[in-house]
């Protein structure tokens, strides 16, 4: 087998193990990037969906309240809830899987009541009032899904529609009813603010990241094993070639050769040199044999 072609298994072998090395860590780490990048972009969804409530809450209610339209019907655009809701249906137009819920324990609008394991959040909120935000992963029925969630708490504007139905809208009472909804207090935490994402998300961009990244190294060692192929051929292969060459005349008999070219000072120049003297000391031993 010819040194480059053993050359180039070396190097297969050495790149091949780095590659293997490189997917067993990197996989772990993109799904955990990944991950990162959801929950941040939940973050901000959330963020985004607190700020609609309060804006709706301290300028847009205030206003509507006035018309005269509100007094006679009731307008669903006065609602935190629903601005936020509403808000958040829009953004799903570029992130159609992400879902958003204000889910509650006693919500004016039926919609909004917290099924079992939104309860369990909002209850573990209860019990831990100086959390903020709580985080994890839950089976349904369509796989596994990453969920974010936020406590509700009573602000000061909503006791004007939930503390009793006496001194709530009455466009709203006749709307929801008397029964739901009523009999907050301050500072209670009454619901919680939830977006969840499917699992699926993050693995398909742990995946095309991971993805990516085995096609790119592999394509630079590739080009890394050529480039030293070339390296090798024209440093080590070339002249060694030209030695062998050398040899395989003089053992014919052909002794008149110019000597080889000496360039630099490495192993290679001092093989070269090497096989210039012993040229030179045969071509004397046979000139004096020859008399």
């Amino acid at each position: 087998m010819k040194l480059l072609a053993k050359f180039n298994i070396l190097l297969i072998l050495i790149f091949g193990l780095g590659l293997g090395l490189i997917a067993l860590r990197s996989r772990s780490f993109l799904q955990k990037e990944a991950e990162a990048q959801v929950l941040s972009e939940a973050q901000l969804m959330a963020a985004s969906a607190s700020a609609t409530r309060d804006y709706t809450e301290q300028d847009v209610s205030p206003l509507l309240e006035k018309t005269a339209e509100h007094a006679s019907s009731f307008l669903p655009q006065t609602i935190p809830f629903f601005a936020a809701t509403a808000t958040f249906a829009e953004v799903r137009r570029s992130y159609p899987d992400y879902t958003y819920k204000e889910a509650a324990l006693n919500p004016t609008n039926p919609r909004d009541r917290a099924v079992e394991w939104e309860a369990d959040l909002i209850q573990y909120f209860r019990n831990a009032p100086g959390q903020t935000e709580f985080s994890g992963e839950r089976d349904t029925p369509t796989g596994r899904t990453f969920y974010l969630a936020h406590p509700i708490r009573v602000a000061k504007g909503c006791l004007q529609c939930h503390s009793q139905p006496s001194v709530a809208p009455r466009a709203m009472v006749r709307h929801y009813g008397a029964t739901n909804g009523f009999g907050w207090t301050p500072d209670e935490i009454v619901g919680a603010q939830i977006i969840s994402v499917p699992m699926s998300i993050p693995e398909q961009l742990a995946a095309r990241g991971f993805r990516s990244l085995m096609i790119n190294l592999s394509a630079i060692f590739l080009l890394s094993i050529l480039l030293m192929d070339l390296g090798l051929y024209y440093v080590v292969v070339r002249p060694l070639r030209r030695i062998s060459a050398a040899a395989d005349l003089i053992s014919t008999g052909e002794i008149d050769l110019e000597p080889l070219p000496v360039r630099g000072s490495d192993e290679l120049a001092s093989v070269t040199q090497s096989f210039n003297r012993m040229h030179t000391s045969l071509k004397k031993a046979l000139e004096l044999l020859n008399g």
